[in-house]
């Protein structure tokens, strides 16, 4: 028998999940360039979403953008810029029953402001 939408939909709401991953889409706004900010940044969106920080890496290119990594010991935060074309792709991925990365989205919006932005949430596992 065929399910429908509808039924599919509601048996994935009962399933337990892994992770959550928020994939955002971010144009305008404020772009951070500077490593030490950024990693500022992500350490405390990384606490509003009750997770631990293991380590940063972050590399600047030549002439301009970022591409950073907060390693979270229930997966990581990302952060890619292209200040040429005002946008920046940011990803939180955190596993566990305990975890917000809404929360630390929430946090991020508040710093960068953005002119526009778009999520997708995937549940993982």
């Amino acid at each position: 028998m065929k399910k429908t939408k509808r039924a599919l939909w509601a048996a994935s709401k009962s399933k337990t999940y892994i992770g959550k991953h928020l994939i955002c889409d971010i144009w305008g706004g404020k772009l951070i360039e500077n490593s030490k900010e950024l990693e500022e940044v992500l350490r405390l969106a990384a606490k509003k979403a009750k997770s631990t920080d293991l380590e940063f890496v972050c590399h600047k290119f030549s002439p301009q953008g970022i591409t950073g990594v907060l390693i979270l010991a229930e997966s990581h935060i990302t952060f890619h810029s292209w200040p040429e074309k005002k946008y920046l792709a940011l990803d939180i991925f955190t596993c566990g029953k305990n975890t917000k990365p809404e929360k630390a989205l929430s946090f991020l919006k508040e710093i960068l402001k953005p002119e526009k932005i778009k999520v997708r949430k995937v549940k993982r596992g």
